[in-house]
């Protein structure tokens, strides 16, 4: 089994203060739990995060001091939304479950071993 990261991006003003879509979400997030667990792949661990309105930004500078801002540093139309960490048998078996979660852009990564 190999270990993979999905992170999943989001337009955030498509889900923010829209709940009868956000329940629709969270529906289509159980159905891929579900089918993770029925595939015998296995989630590690996932989260779902605030808003960018929450985050802070380090930004490291070698020849000045880091800047520290407010917000995501970089103007993107989507924004990192959460992740899941899943152990699955190969890539092929995450692509096929990724495809149930409802961003519409997700990066999977697998995780380096050992590191």
């Amino acid at each position: 089994m190999t270990t993979y990261t999905l992170l999943l991006f989001v337009p955030e003003d498509d889900w923010v203060g829209k709940a009868i879509q956000r329940d629709e979400l969270q529906a289509r997030h159980a159905a891929f739990v579900r089918e993770v667990a029925a595939t015998g792949a296995k989630i590690l661990n996932g989260v779902e995060l605030t808003g960018t309105e929450a985050a802070t930004t380090i930004r490291k500078r070698t020849d000045a001091d880091d800047t520290i801002t407010d917000g995501p540093f970089a103007e993107t139309k989507e924004q990192l939304g959460g992740y899941y960490v899943v152990e699955a048998t190969d890539l092929d078996q995450v692509i096929r479950l990724a495809k149930l979660l409802p961003e519409p852009a997700i990066e999977i990564r697998p995780v380096v071993q050992g590191g």
